[in-house]
């Protein structure tokens, strides 16, 4: 049974573990990291300097195998009523598995009960479909906006693909 629990500096050389290219790599990370490989001790550097933050909730999900899933939460608002899912990543050897979305079930769950968000956001990228597939078998379903967003990433433009799941969605 999957379970999600506050994540701990002993997660990260599992979950950099799971990063197998650059590729895979930036569409996890969106560039928020500057270098790669990442490292544990990077992963733990960027975590701390959040620490202070009551806005900032990095999450691990695991089951009797240990680790096997990682992803952030974050207010995005003052009013705290929106949080975004960010870092979501799966044990590549767990993918296509289901873990991914019941990890992401997990998480709406504590979104919803537990911060007591009205809505949850993402962005994923367009290069990404395994990844907005699971999005999408979750509820979350795209936004429109009046102007796309793309990153700058090795040398390309990615396309930014923003999803939300609204409390009544449920």
């Amino acid at each position: 049974m999957l379970r999600l629990r506050p994540y701990k500096d002993c997660d990260a050389e599992t979950i950099v573990s799971w990063v197998g290219d650059e590729i895979s790599f930036r569409k996890w990370c969106a560039d928020r990291f500057d270098k790669y490989p990442i490292t544990a001790e990077d992963l733990k550097s960027h975590y701390h300097a959040l620490d202070d933050s009551d806005s900032f909730f990095e999450m691990t999900a695991f089951d009797e195998t240990g680790v096997v899933g990682h992803m952030i939460m974050r207010f995005t608002d003052e009013k705290k009523s929106a949080v975004r899912f960010g870092f979501v990543i799966v044990d590549r050897n767990k993918r296509g598995k289901g873990y991914g979305h019941q990890m992401l079930e997990l998480s709406k769950r504590y979104a919803f009960d537990i911060l007591k968000a009205e809505k949850i956001t993402l962005g994923v990228f367009e290069n990404n479909p395994s990844a907005y597939r699971c999005y999408r078998a979750a509820g979350f379903r795209e936004v429109s906006s009046a102007e796309e967003t793309f990153y700058p990433i090795m040398g390309e433009n990615w396309k930014c693909v923003e999803m939300e799941l609204a409390r009544q969605s449920r």
